[in-house]
């Protein structure tokens, strides 16, 4: 029987190309955090515009122009600026003393059992306490001047700061650990090299919760007792425009303290977290 001829069929050659779909704009939109944002910041001062014009009452709800004007002048004439200062100079001063004192805490809780034991106990004992509701033994302890003030911003800040970092060391890999303790790292690069990035996530939330609450302890602690040394801050601001009735002032204070909020959560925190987290690929 005859062979049969072998059939060498040539493939077939089908030219491959990359087809690029152009994004519509509501693609791209929807995928710009900023843009979003900025258009439901722009749909609440809407809301508020509309509600406010609607109750026509300028006592109990200024309309968001006029509270915006209200700002700009408040700006222009310096009062707005001083005040926003002195606050944040306060803030400062009490922050970085309770970051002080939360780190010195969480260092003597990771170096003994007993230092955690103390720092959980002291931990479960004061930071459901609010901070506000110290300000009448600050007053008698600090009397009426920075140190009452500072008094409760350093309790504020001490105790989520030192509560999220012993937890970030505690839930660091063991897997981490044996590596470093593996590649002989000396105690001070095992800290910085190993401890300190794997827990730098909760670190960071320990560091937002602890502005959160000091930010908005210093506003309530100013409207309360005010003036110190001479000067106030925002909340004396906010207090001493109610007592005149100028209620756009009020609300453009109001208004002041809700944007330092956000550029800090948006400028500061959010550029540490791109820069530390995100970067080391521990945060989606």
């Amino acid at each position: 029987m005859p062979e049969r001829p072998e059939v060498l069929h040539a493939p077939a050659t089908v030219d491959f190309k990359v087809v690029q779909k152009p994004r519509s704009v509501w693609e791209r939109f929807s995928d710009n955090t900023a843009a979003r944002r900025v258009l439901l910041l722009a749909l609440l001062s809407l809301i508020w515009e509309l509600y406010a014009r609607w109750l026509a009452n300028p006592l109990l709800m200024p309309t968001f122009s006029a509270t915006v004007v209200a700002l700009v002048s408040s700006f222009v004439s310096g009062a707005l600026p001083k005040a926003l200062w002195f606050t944040i100079q306060m803030l400062l001063k009490g922050y970085a003393l309770g970051l002080l004192l939360a780190a010195l805490l969480t260092s003597f809780a990771s170096a003994a059992r007993i230092g955690a034991d103390l720092l959980e106990t002291l931990t479960a004992m004061f930071n459901p306490l609010p901070s506000i509701a110290l300000l009448p033994l600050a007053l008698i302890w600090f009397g009426l001047g920075d140190g009452s003030v500072i008094f409760v911003l350093i309790h504020a800040v001490l105790w989520p700061v030192a509560l999220n970092t012993h937890a970030g060391f505690r839930a660091v890999s063991p897997t981490w650990r044996m590596v470093g303790r593996n590649y002989g790292l000396s105690r001070v690069s095992y800290i910085s090299r190993i401890l300190l990035p794997g827990a730098f996530p909760s670190i960071l939330m320990g560091l937002k919760a602890g502005w959160a609450f000091a930010w908005r302890t210093l506003i309530a602690a100013e409207l309360v007792f005010g003036v110190s040394s001479g000067s106030g801050g925002l909340g004396w601001y906010i207090f001493e425009r109610k007592n005149q009735l100028l209620i756009p002032e009020v609300f453009a204070g109001l208004l002041t303290v809700i944007l330092v909020g956000l550029l800090v959560e948006n400028l500061v925190f959010r550029t540490i977290e791109i820069r530390t987290v995100r970067k080391w690929g521990m945060q989606v």
